[in-house]
């Protein structure tokens, strides 16, 4: 049997196109500043001898250069910025290290960006409840089914809730993602009160002793108020049923949407009190780099990230891994 890939390998995997837009450009310019060449003395206006004996510090082209691929990345204008000046600071260390410092010193920048402390410990109570929210389309129903799979390895127990009572055949498919998962499911009649479901819901998980309840929410476009309210008003039904719930509400967004999940990320932190993201759809984008700006604006610690398409392929965020995998 052949063993599943490591995490870091996973990860590094799902990050290919976001790192290979970034590389290129750094690649070119350490290569710039480690090689020789008297076309490139000139059009810099250093010394011949200090670029052979790789000691030319970096200067505005440089430093551009490696902004417009940052940038391109979805990492966000304030990262990018904090990026480009401790690149500016430790020049001379880059013109000594050539490519493994440059490399060395933007992992650590984002290694730095996106490490949050979680503000909760999971299972801390029983049951466990998450808010699963986001627009449609994201892959919330998808989370919920790969995150109870992998509960169920840990030995947990989740009930699936279907509170998103307004989608047409919303709850069949949140079902099938039950069946997959091997997990219980609770769906009320479509039309339903979405609070009504979640009371039932908790009611259930209670009496039967479930570890947790994954809450499938409704694909609230950021710009409907009264959805946004819904939510919030779910929240409040919870708190009543289960002391502290929802103990967690993840925000799941799209990576391959890029700077548009700000957006959403801020309508939603306003209206739901997210705790923790998940970002879809890591394997398929040149924009990786927009974990870095979201978590910056929202300041809530990334949870989980989707590398494919398998049950197996929802895996817990770690900064260093994700650092490594976008700069390789």
């Amino acid at each position: 049997m052949t063993d599943r890939p490591s995490f870091r390998e996973r990860i590094r995997e799902g990050l290919k196109r976001t790192r290979d837009v970034l590389n290129t450009p750094v690649e070119d310019l350490v290569r710039g500043l480690e090689g020789p060449g008297q076309d490139l003395a000139r059009v810099l206006q250093t010394p011949v001898e200090d670029v052979v004996r790789g000691r030319r510090l970096l200067d505005a082209g440089d430093l551009g250069a490696v902004e417009e691929a940052l940038i391109a990345a979805d990492l966000g204008m304030p990262a990018v910025e904090e990026a480009l000046e401790v690149l500016r600071e430790r020049s001379a260390e880059i013109a000594r290290g050539g490519l493994p410092a440059m490399r060395a010193l933007l992992r650590e920048e984002i290694r730095k960006a996106v490490d949050r402390p979680r503000p909760v410990e999971p299972f801390s109570s029983r049951p466990w409840v998450v808010f699963v929210v986001g627009v449609n389309g994201v892959g919330k129903t998808t989370t919920i089914g790969k995150l109870a799979a992998g509960w169920k390895g840990e030995g947990r127990t989740a009930l699936l809730c279907a509170a998103d009572t307004f989608r047409a055949a919303a709850a069949e498919q949140l079902a099938i993602w039950a069946e997959r998962s091997g997990s219980p499911f609770h769906r009320g009649a479509e039309g339903t009160d979405p609070s009504a479901v979640l009371t039932d819901a908790l009611r259930a998980a209670r009496s039967r002793g479930y570890d947790a309840v994954l809450v499938d929410t409704a694909g609230r476009l950021h710009t409907k108020g009264n959805l946004m309210a819904e939510l919030a008003k779910m929240a409040r039904v919870a708190a009543r049923e289960v002391p502290g719930a929802p103990h967690e509400t993840l925000l799941v967004l799209d990576a391959t949407v890029g700077s548009n999940g700000l957006a959403q990320g801020r309508e939603f932190a306003r209206a739901a009190g997210v705790t923790g993201l998940v970002l879809t759809k890591l394997d398929g984008t040149a924009k990786g780099g927009i974990a870095v700006a979201v978590v910056r604006e929202l300041g809530v610690p990334i949870r989980y990230v989707g590398v494919g398409e398998s049950l197996e392929d929802l895996v817990p965020f770690d900064a260093a891994a994700f650092a490594e995998g976008l700069i390789g």
